[in-house]
């Protein structure tokens, strides 16, 4: 168990530091003679499902690649997961998390000039809605988008690592997945479907942005929880193996 925990902490600290410090430090850079040098919003999609799949590659063998409360919970809900390790898991995550946005925060603090604002959106790579939405999003739009791609990734994680399949091929689509889920809701809500993910740079920002912070807990875990049931009551198949079999090349 503590060898899950520690793989279940460095993998969430590896998808904050990749994929916030792709937000923080990279997204919109100028070089000294003011060319636009940054990743912007898709350098920044792909960074997340970058670390999402190099990180099951380096961790998931141990653990099992969770990276997250939302996906930990949708799987226990799609009978994937022993319920005993979930408080466990989902605090060594938000541990990880915060372990993460505090490297980049010490990282970032390394050049003149860098501030964190609070109550400005996107500050630090935080999600919000509102006023703190980078494309004015409300409250409703936030939450809708939250739970609908958060179950979406959930049953793109299951259907990904059923039996039958051939083995090491499902980070790539968990990956991708990810990476398509930011290209959708980063003007929305920052995009998050990851309450540790959230939490670690709202610690560092705090007030208002602290203070939104309830959403994506509540909106990505009912996300995960509904994909985890779909999968497991629609789609999982009587026999993933007979299925395999007759979805081969003749």
């Amino acid at each position: 168990m503590g060898r899950k925990l520690g793989a279940e902490f460095l993998g969430t600290l590896w998808l904050v530091l990749g994929g916030c410090g792709s937000a923080v430090l990279a997204a919109t850079f100028l070089t000294d003679a003011g060319f636009p040098a940054g990743i912007g919003f898709a350098g920044v999609s792909l960074a997340f499902g970058l670390t999402v799949l190099t990180g099951a590659y380096a961790f998931g063998h141990v653990s099992g690649g969770h990276f997250n409360p939302a996906v930990t919970l949708g799987l226990l809900a799609g009978g994937k997961h022993d319920a005993s390790e979930v408080v466990p898991y989902i605090v060594a995550q938000v541990l990880g998390a915060i372990a993460g946005a505090g490297i980049l925060f010490i990282v970032a603090n390394g050049v003149d000039g860098f501030e964190i604002v609070s109550g400005e959106a996107g500050a630090f790579a935080t999600n919000g809605f509102g006023d703190l939405s980078p494309g004015g999003y409300g409250l409703l739009a936030a939450l809708v988008i939250e739970v609908v791609l958060t179950a979406g990734f959930l049953m793109v994680i299951l259907g990904a690592t059923r039996k039958g399949l051939p083995a090491g091929f499902a980070p790539i689509a968990i990956g991708l997945a990810l990476t398509l889920i930011h290209l959708i809701s980063i003007p929305v809500t920052n995009t998050s479907v990851n309450p540790a993910r959230s939490t670690g740079p709202a610690l560092f920002v705090g007030g208002e942005n602290l203070t939104q912070l309830w959403l994506f807990w509540l909106a990505p875990i009912v996300g995960g929880v509904i994909g985890g049931l779909a999968y497991r009551y629609i789609l999982e198949p009587a026999d993933p193996e007979r299925e395999a079999e007759a979805a081969a090349p003749v």
